[in-house]
């Protein structure tokens, strides 16, 4: 029953009470007791009964606030701590201000006051947490908004991954029509097979992440040997319930409660990323191409032109380039028609880009003109490609209706440094220069700058 608002006060209402009273009818005690009742009621026994019951009762006050107080100061300073701590991240977001480590309390006992405390610092411990999900989300999700690019967002969102729950290796696999494609890899030895993965298929199909011990076959690399997960996560990611590619990590240890949550977190925000990451990457790809050859656009081939000559002249390393032109493209339109002229440009880009080596970059220049941009191409190598092309095309046809139509290509070409030029268009002009010549003289031929 409480007397006032205070809980010592009461404490000692209540104590400095149960001395009186025992004080009161210690004297009737003592008479069960043998002792005489006239001596036993005297006024001046019943006065020190009495005192020494108010006396005991303090002393028992006295005693217990000094053994409780002490700890219940020690509770509320530490929740003072914290409160300063929150107040003051409000205007900093320093979440290290708070950790387990600075707010929690110390605990000396096994009652309810130890409960309390260690109560105390579970909260403690929850709200770091909690605190350090929040500050990692908002940093995800900065990352997140300020990347586009495919593979750099999956880099640096796996870095994060891989950083804020504890795992060792992963990686980011896209869904590139209809095959897994890997965006990023950290430590897994062989992410392609890992790709191919049944837990990434089952993932995919059911949008639900995915825990599973990692088969023999895959181990994660450390910095100096290789380390065995005991967990893997394959965690979808999605876009308004489609499916866009997985998230798969591992780790040496079980991961906790607080990094599953940071998992799931982190994969709804990564879902809606990677769909903007992977729909940029498809505007850029449309822009660049040439609607009917699929090839690069004048544009964009002009440009990719340019790094390459600007890396030729910083490794030392050749570049050659060649212009293509179909002889008498005009008067195949005027006699098929322009259907027809479109079917032989897709055919003569399909035809040079079967022929041209990876890493060779063919663009549709202009009208019935091609430029072929080849890094590390000597003049040699430009005209025994030059002369594939040129053959494959003479040697191919297209059909149409019971009629069947052969077109030859024109092709000059001009190579650096065989070519002392010190800016790509010069080394374009040398090609074009090379092309004129090779209609000039009869068409259907190679000619290569000298």
């Amino acid at each position: 029953m409480r007397i006032t608002k205070k809980v010592f006060l009461d404490l000692a209402i209540w104590m400095v009470a149960f001395g009186l009273s025992i004080g009161l009818i210690f004297p009737w005690f003592v008479i069960l007791l043998g002792v005489p009742r006239p001596i036993a009621i005297q006024p001046g026994f019943y006065a020190a009964c009495l005192g020494a019951g108010a006396l005991a009762g303090g002393v028992n006050f006295a005693i217990a606030r000094w053994v409780v107080a002490p700890r219940i100061r020690v509770l509320a300073d530490g929740m003072h701590r914290v409160e300063i701590k929150l107040r003051d991240m409000n205007g900093t977001s320093d979440v290290d201000m708070c950790t387990y480590e600075d707010c929690a309390i110390s605990i000396d006992s096994e009652d309810e006051l130890g409960e309390s405390a260690r109560a105390f610092n579970r909260l403690v411990d929850t709200l770091a947490n909690t605190l350090k999900t929040q500050d990692a989300l908002r940093s995800f999700s900065k990352m997140l908004a300020g990347t586009l690019e495919l593979n750099p967002l999956a880099q640096n969102s796996l870095d994060m991954f891989l950083e804020h729950t504890g795992s060792i290796g992963g990686a980011v696999l896209y869904d590139a029509g209809g095959e897994m494609k890997v965006a990023a890899n950290r430590g897994l030895k062989n992410p392609t097979s890992v790709a191919k993965s049944d837990h990434v298929k089952m993932a995919l199909k059911s949008g639900q992440p995915q825990h599973v011990g990692i088969p023999e076959e895959i181990f994660m690399d450390g910095v100096l040997t290789d380390f065995r997960p005991q967990e893997i996560f394959v965690l979808p990611a999605s876009y308004k319930g489609i499916p866009l590619g997985v998230v798969v990590l591992g780790k040496t240890k079980p991961y906790q409660a607080e990094e599953w949550i940071r998992l799931e977190l982190f994969r709804q925000s990564f879902g809606l990323a990677l769909n903007n990451a992977l729909t940029h990457e498809r505007l850029q790809r449309l822009a660049a191409l040439d609607p009917l050859t699929g090839v690069y656009n004048r544009r964009f081939g002009l440009g990719r032109f340019h790094e390459e000559f600007e890396r030729a002249i910083r490794s030392s390393t050749p570049l050659g380039v060649m212009m293509m032109d179909i002889d008498h493209f005009k008067s195949v339109n005027d006699t098929y028609g322009h259907q027809v002229g479109d079917r032989i440009l897709k055919s003569i880009a399909t035809l040079a880009r079967s022929v041209l080596r990876e890493g060779d970059i063919l663009v549709r220049y202009g009208g019935e003109e091609f430029l072929a941009i080849l890094p590390a191409a000597s003049s040699e190598d430009l005209r025994i490609i030059s002369e594939r092309i040129r053959r494959s095309v003479e040697d191919s046809t297209v059909r149409e209706g019971d009629q069947t139509i052969r077109v030859t290509l024109s092709i000059g070409g001009a190579s650096y440094p065989h070519q002392n030029v010190e800016k790509e268009s010069r080394l374009l002009q040398l090609a074009d220069d090379s092309l004129y010549r090779a209609k000039e003289t009869g068409r259907n031929r190679v000619v290569i700058s000298n």
